[in-house]
């Protein structure tokens, strides 16, 4: 839940079935009910976000390394759409280019986490996310 009240809807844009499963597993032992969103790449992100089927507040995790379009060029074209500009994005990945890193920010990314430094257990991961929208405010709505 966000600070009034509000569930955070999460939407996860990860291609790889096994991390996927990790997140779901971490949310639920942590007993996060927040809804959660899956794309496989950045194509079907958007498509899931501009449809509306996402809710406000809402927090994207999401990977670099994806199929179709990777995580960089759906970050570009997120803060390219004036109704989505200001979502707030967590890259959870498995790079540690300093290059990635450095584009990700400069996109005003929330975090950069890098996959193999929580290893296969993504509860760390879930309990910095709970932490972060309890004590955060979250656009509700887009900047125009």
């Amino acid at each position: 839940m966000s600070p009034d009240g509000k569930p955070v809807n999460l939407v996860l844009v990860e291609d790889d079935d096994i991390d996927a499963m990790g997140v779901e597993r971490a949310l639920k032992r942590r007993r996060i009910v927040n809804p959660l969103f899956r794309a496989r790449d950045g194509i079907e992100a958007l498509e899931l976000l501009r449809s509306g089927a996402v809710s406000r507040p809402h927090m994207i995790l999401l990977d670099l390394n994806m199929p179709r379009m990777g995580g960089l060029e759906f970050i570009n074209e997120l803060r390219d759409d004036p109704q989505l500009s200001n979502s707030v994005v967590f890259v959870l990945t498995t790079s540690k280019s300093d290059e990635d890193l450095s584009a990700a920010y400069r996109s005003h990314v929330a975090g950069y986490i890098v996959k193999s430094e929580i290893g296969d257990s993504f509860g760390s991961l879930v309990q910095l996310l709970d932490a972060y929208w309890q004590i955060v405010e979250l656009p509700k709505t887009p900047v125009l």
